[in-house]
């Protein structure tokens, strides 16, 4: 349990305080956190009461949506994430989870959106570098790719991430999305240190009408933990394990309930 973390979107609907009251009832140890939550009282109320609570901030999610072709556009993306590794820094957590963004709408043009990316990317490093923040490039699954994600691969995302220093740009290994993918595992050696997050769910069939909400409680889908997670250990990696999970049901519960299931899944599946 002392590298399990809570990944605050697992309970939607519960205020920060309350997510964190709720993980200290449950002995989890860490916590990621989610921007709005995290504005509805402040980052500085924000990182006093996890503090106090005893608990660390494993990420902050999220930054990213990158992709912009209009001027002000851009430059409005930039500012906000600027903000975000100030967040982040204030807050502790060891990174900024970016979810770099899909197509400028009405565009088909997936080269220039995936070069607009790299070139933020580019820009906001540095900075993230002073302020002892790793931007995290996390892979969506393809399904993703026209709206929230041009970024597709683990591979894809190392490609990107090796351009810059390892302590400014790492990557996230996230199960939902990268299942599914023959070349994972090799590509989860080859990410080594550049791994800034591991986040678990499982892939649950059918797929809901809206996909954003497809992922399950570990146990409940289709996807083997056991060689991913192997495969992140010998890579290096000894950084908390977030459960993220979107899905409506689990929303609905208790949030107590959901940790408590969440603790005994993530003992019989990921850490043993």
């Amino acid at each position: 349990m002392d590298r399990l973390s809570l990944n605050q979107f697992t309970i939607r609907d519960a205020s920060l305080t309350d997510a964190v009251d709720a993980c200290v009832r449950a002995g989890i140890p860490a916590i990621g956190l989610w921007r709005e939550h995290v504005g509805q009282i402040g980052v500085e109320a924000a990182a006093r009461y996890v503090t106090d609570a005893g608990l660390r901030v494993s990420s902050l999610c999220r930054g990213g949506f990158l992709t912009a072709t209009d001027p002000r556009e851009r430059a409005a993306a930039i500012a906000d994430n600027r903000a975000a590794i100030e967040e982040a820094a204030a807050l502790g957590a060891p990174c900024l989870v970016l979810v770099v963004g899909g197509l400028p709408a009405g565009s088909t043009d997936l080269a220039g959106a995936r070069a607009a990316v790299l070139d933020a990317v580019g820009e906001l490093a540095p900075y993230a570098g002073e302020l002892g923040v790793r931007l995290a490039l996390e892979a969506l699954h393809p399904m993703y790719c026209a709206d929230r994600a041009v970024l597709s691969t683990l591979g894809q995302a190392l490609d990107w991430a090796e351009r810059f220093p390892v302590e400014q740009v790492g990557v996230v290994v996230d199960t939902f999305h990268l299942w599914w993918d023959p070349a994972v595992l090799d590509q989860i050696a080859r990410a080594g240190e550049r791994i800034a997050s591991y986040q678990v769910s499982d892939w649950v069939t059918p797929l809901p009408a809206d996909v954003l909400l497809g992922r399950g409680m570990m146990g409940d889908g289709h996807i083997d933990f056991a060689p991913l997670t192997d495969a992140v250990a010998a890579a290096g990696y000894r950084g908390d394990i977030e459960v993220e999970i979107f899905n409506r049901s689990v929303w609905e519960t208790p949030p107590d309930t959901v940790l408590a299931t969440m603790c005994k899944r993530y003992v019989d599946l990921i850490a043993k």
